[in-house]
């Protein structure tokens, strides 16, 4: 997490959650942490699925801890993070315009792209049968996936083939927290 993104979270949480002591620090291995109650905190999945634990049941934005919907949303928004994650830095490492040319790798490049569109089907077709990826309602689970395929399509990543996953994405990023995601 960018020490922009940990001040702007820690400030929100201050704001709107008084009883929670947080602050933050650069004591993780990434080099910036949220502490929260005196415990660091890193890797923003793990930071948001503990805001959905924390915060977002009761608001029905993240399914509850006995609910089989909670292994879907850890699943999936970990994918997001990981797998899909991991083939997005490969594939813009090779290939992206704010990298370097010489360390470019056209092979790389169409393997890691060829492996974000498999994903991206995978996303796709869970959606072709659901609103969202948790089922009908919204969730923060679309919120982090929906981050996360923004990201790889503002790198230039196509998601032109992806019919379904296309509408969900323009729903997910017209909902009023997308817009201002620190009022």
């Amino acid at each position: 997490m960018s020490p922009r993104a940990a001040d702007g979270l820690a400030d929100r949480l201050r704001k709107h959650y008084p009883a929670l002591e947080v602050r933050t620090g650069s004591n993780d291995p990434s080099g910036y942490a949220l502490v929260v109650n005196g415990t660091p905190m890193f890797e923003a999945v793990a930071i948001m699925q503990w805001l959905g634990d924390r915060f977002g049941v009761e608001k029905k934005l993240w399914p509850a801890a006995d609910s089989p919907a909670r292994l879907e949303a850890l699943s999936w928004t970990t994918w997001g993070y990981v797998q899909f994650g991991y083939a997005l830095a490969l594939w813009y490492q090779a290939s992206g315009e704010r990298v370097p040319k010489e360390r470019h790798n056209p092979a790389t490049a169409e393997y890691a792209e060829k492996e974000l569109q498999n994903l991206l089907g995978l996303l796709n077709a869970r959606l072709a049968k659901r609103s969202y990826v948790l089922g009908a309602e919204f969730s923060l689970a679309d919120l982090i996936l929906g981050g996360v395929v923004n990201y790889a399509k503002l790198c230039g990543l196509s998601i032109a083939a992806h019919g379904k996953l296309q509408t969900w994405l323009e729903r997910v990023l017209s909902r009023p927290s997308m817009q201002n995601p620190w009022a």
